[in-house]
C-alpha cells in the first residue's frame, strides 16, 4: 500500500528556461500551424512579447526534471507497476521563449480502486513565471497496479 501519510508532501522546486527552439519544434511534432508558435514577428504582431509556447508544452517541460516520476517513490511505489492515468491544464497565462518556469508540486490524495488492486497518485503543480505569475496549474494522475 501507497503511503497515505505523504498527501500533502511539497516537492523541491524547479526552474527552467524556454527554449526558442525547442517551442517550435513542439508546435510542429502536435501539428500547430498558428504562426505565434513559429514566428516572433507574427507573435508581437499579435500583441504578445514573443514566440508563444502552444498548449501543453508547460507539461512537456516539466518533463526535464531529475525525477519527474519521484512521486511514486516518495509514497512507496513502484516505478515498474505504474501507468500514467491522466493529465489536466488548467491555463492562467501564456507562456513564452524565453520565460523561466518555476515548478512547484505537491501530492493532493493517494486512494485505491478494485480492493487496492489499483492505487492512485493525484499531483497539482503549479507552474509560474519568473516575474511569479501563474501561467499554469497541471494535474496528473498516476496508477500503481497491484495485481
Amino acid at each position: 500500500m501507497l503511503d497515505k501519510s505523504k498527501i500533502g508532501h511539497e516537492f523541491e522546486p524547479v526552474t527552467f528556461r524556454v527554449d526558442e527552439g525547442r517551442l517550435r519544434f513542439f508546435a510542429k511534432a502536435i501539428g500547430e500551424t498558428n504562426p505565434i508558435h513559429f514566428d516572433e514577428a507574427a507573435a508581437k504582431a499579435a500583441g504578445h512579447p514573443g514566440v508563444v509556447a502552444p498548449p501543453t508544452f508547460v507539461g512537456c517541460l516539466e518533463m526535464d526534471k531529475p525525477d519527474p516520476f519521484e512521486m511514486v517513490s516518495v509514497v512507496g511505489g513502484d516505478l515498474s507497476k505504474a501507468l500514467h492515468g491522466n493529465q489536466t491544464f488548467v491555463y492562467h497565462h501564456p507562456v513564452y521563449a524565453g520565460d523561466h518556469i518555476t515548478y512547484k508540486s505537491r501530492i493532493k490524495n493517494i486512494y485505491d480502486k478494485k480492493g487496492g488492486a489499483l492505487e492512485f497518485i493525484d499531483v497539482e503543480t503549479d507552474a509560474i513565471n519568473q516575474d511569479g505569475t501563474l501561467t499554469a496549474v497541471i494535474g496528473q494522475s498516476v496508477v500503481i497496479r497491484n495485481s
